[in-house]
Formats: structure tokens, C-alpha cells, sequence
């Protein structure tokens, strides 16, 4: 076996195509776009370079046969923040070999090791949270847009290195052909009709006033709850919506207000993952057109909800209700529409989880995101669950 570090366009394009080879014949699996992995390592077009390094490796057999990747990153805003520095590793993809695994695994490590790195997190993105994050353990289905999907013998793979659970993350599945809970019905009306409260979704006619808005209180609502809060800039939102105009829905983003204070957002798309499992990870001629005459016959009937969120004093309202009695209504004038799917909630974060219980969610897909300390011999601490 032969270890390549990813250093040009070749290289690269190895480290693209050995997720193509690993699940050749996996039917579930959806190809996301090159361009979108690029990106990931394109300093140009991910802020975290700023504040952060990479390195890539890309595993062979016979020379040619493709049979393994790893990505290895430190995000120096974060590493320190933890009792011992802390690197990522992410986008690995491996044959199910233990020999061939730990290869990769070693290679991460070693480099973390090398920067100062005592310990590394994974599989985790060089980015959000909310894309490329977690390794499924259950419920290997469908996989939505930017969520984690993986072969089960993953799992054993990384136990068996030596990685410990840091914590766990659920995915929610809801179908929204079935009536809501008549409970969640009284709670969101009653916060509809009372006075000071109103909620509307987005227009791209008002983005800079939306965007703003949206930014205050995703702000407000995380800068409490999310180590190391970075606060979200407008830009960056009007970024992320017009790099997916092509597929926002405007009835599908909902902003919440009290005496004209935006209060909630929540955010939710079209999940593109039923027209990328027609394109291969390809966004040329002919798959761009592809992709118009998909979205057009309705290819899309799931929607993936991207993140709900309430600022302090206005949680356990009944908000987060209200959203989704909103969306009730949006989704009969969308009837292809079946079901929403919302990836993850972490078992560190228990409120959220009763939030989507109460609103008649159910929990589908289990994900882990590990830990492995390069000292053996000190004592693992997983993240801690408020009680």
C-alpha cells in the first residue's frame, strides 16, 4: 500500500474519485458535487484557512488502485479551547481493512502530532457543524444534503484504532402527511393570536433587511450555547442563499418577531440530494440541464431543516411551534412534499431534542463524532451533558 499526499490537480482528483470507488455499488450513497469537496480545501473559498491548516493523503494499492483517503486540519480558534490542543480528521473513506485504515489514521495523526496537536476529533468537517460532521452508525438510508452517510464497517474501524465516543448526535425524520399534534396546534395558535408576536418568511425583495435580521438572532440565540461563538455575518448568509438560490424556496425560511425584534429563525431547503444522486458529483453542461428538468418534475419531495433556533427569553414559548404550524400551511400548497429531515441534534443538547419530540418528530439516523488521544495512558473525558 502507498501513501500520497494530495499536492495537485492529479492528486486531487484521487482523493475525489476514491469516494466513487468505495461505494461503487452502494445505491444509497449520493456523490456530492467536486466542487463543493474542492471548495472545502480551496483557501480562497473557506474562510477557516484563515485561521486554520490542512493536509490530505490519499491511500493505494498496486500504485493505481484507489482504496482509502484521509483529511487532517487544525482550526486554531478551536484546538486550544479544549484540556489538550485538539486537530480534526475528516473525508475518510476507506475499504474495509483494518491495516489499510489505521495507515490512514496513523497519517493524521502523525501530522497533528507534528503541529502540536494532542488529540484529534473526527470524522468533523474544516468548517460548520452542520456539513460533513459524524459518522453514521444507524439508519443507513437516504442520505440528505451535506449530512454524513458511510459504509456500518466504519464503526469498527475507528473503535478498533482506538477512537472513544465524544459525544452523539440523532437525526429526526418528519412526515409532514400526517396531522400535527394537537398539542403543538393549541400551543402555536396561541402564540399566533397573542399580541407583539409576528412571523414571515423570506422574500428576496427584502434580503438585506432579512438577512440582517436573521444574522440578530442566530447571534443572540448561539453566542450563549456554542463553544468558541464566532457571530455570523450578514454576508455570509446572503452568500449561502444565493449560492442556493437556485433551489430556495422563500416559504421555506421563517423569521419570528416580538414588537418588531426578530426572535427565531428557522431555515430550511429543498433537500438537493435527490437531483445529486442523478449527477455523479458533476456540475457540467449536461447535468446542469439535467438538474433544471429534475427540479421541475418535482425530483425533490424532502425537505432538510438546516437549524431552528429561539434567542433566551423568548424559548419555551411555544416559537418553535409556530414555525411549524407555519409550515403546515406552506407545505399544502406544495403537496409532492412528504417529509422533512433534520440533521443533528447532540445528546449535549437535550432542550432541542424535546423541542423535536414535542413537534412530532421521530429520531431515524444515530451518528457518533469521536475522539482520540494521542496519550493513551491519560484519562478520556467525553463532552459533558447538562443534566
Amino acid at each position: 500500500m502507498n501513501l500520497h499526499k494530495v499536492t495537485d490537480r492529479r492528486t486531487e482528483q484521487m482523493f475525489l474519485d476514491t469516494a466513487r470507488v468505495i461505494y461503487k455499488n452502494d445505491k444509497t450513497w449520493v456523490c456530492p458535487l467536486d466542487n463543493d469537496i474542492r471548495g472545502v480545501f480551496d483557501p480562497r473559498k473557506n474562510t477557516y484557512f484563515k485561521h486554520g491548516v490542512v493536509e490530505r493523503w490519499v491511500l493505494t494499492k498496486d500504485k493505481k488502485k484507489l482504496i482509502g483517503r484521509i483529511a487532517a486540519f487544525i482550526d486554531f480558534n478551536l484546538a486550544d479551547s479544549y484540556e489538550q490542543p485538539t486537530g480534526g480528521m475528516g473525508f475518510f473513506e476507506c475499504i474495509d481493512d483494518k491495516e489499510a485504515a489505521f495507515l490512514l489514521f496513523d497519517a493524521a495523526k502523525n501530522w497533528l502530532q507534528e503541529k502540536g496537536m494532542e488529540a484529534m476529533d473526527g470524522p468533523v468537517n474544516f468548517g460548520e457543524t452542520d456539513k460533513y460532521w459524524g459518522l453514521l452508525v444507524n439508519g443507513f438510508t437516504h442520505p440528505s444534503f451535506d449530512v454524513p452517510y458511510n459504509p456500518p464497517y466504519y464503526q469498527s474501524l475507528f473503535e478498533s484504532y482506538g477512537f472513544q465516543v465524544y459525544y452523539k448526535m440523532e437525526g429526526f425524520h418528519l412526515d409532514i402527511t400526517k396531522p400535527l399534534p394537537e398539542r403543538l396546534t393549541r400551543i402555536a395558535e396561541r402564540i399566533l393570536s397573542q399580541p407583539g408576536y409576528t412571523f414571515r418568511h423570506f422574500t428576496w425583495k427584502e434580503e438585506e433587511k432579512l438577512t440582517n435580521d436573521f444574522a440578530e438572532a442566530f447571534n443572540e440565540a448561539w453566542a450563549s450555547f456554542k463553544q468558541n461563538f464566532e457571530p455570523l455575518e450578514p454576508a455570509y448568509i446572503k452568500a449561502t442563499l444565493k449560492k442556493a438560490k437556485p433551489i430556495v424556496d422563500e416559504e421555506f425560511i421563517w423569521l419570528a418577531y416580538f414588537e418588531g425584534k426578530p426572535i427565531g429563525i428557522y431555515l430550511m431547503f429543498p433537500d438537493l440530494n435527490m437531483i445529486l444522486k442523478h449527477l455523479n458529483g458533476k456540475l457540467n453542461l449536461f447535468s446542469m440541464l439535467k438538474f433544471v428538468w429534475l427540479k421541475k418534475r418535482k425530483t425533490m419531495t424532502r425537505a432538510k431543516g438546516l437549524l431552528m433556533g429561539v434567542v433566551p427569553g423568548f424559548q419555551n414559548r411555544g416559537i418553535e411551534s409556530a414555525f411549524i404550524h407555519n409550515l403546515q400551511h406552506v407545505f399544502r400548497k406544495k403537496p409532492h412534499y412528504t417529509e422533512i429531515e433534520f440533521s443533528w441534534v447532540a445528546d449535549f443538547n437535550p432542550k432541542m431534542r424535546k423541542i423535536f419530540i414535542a413537534v412530532g418528530c421521530v429520531p431515524v439516523k444515530n451518528y457518533m463524532t469521536f475522539r482520540y488521544l494521542f496519550d493513551r495512558t491519560r484519562e478520556f473525558k467525553r463532552y459533558p451533558i447538562p443534566e
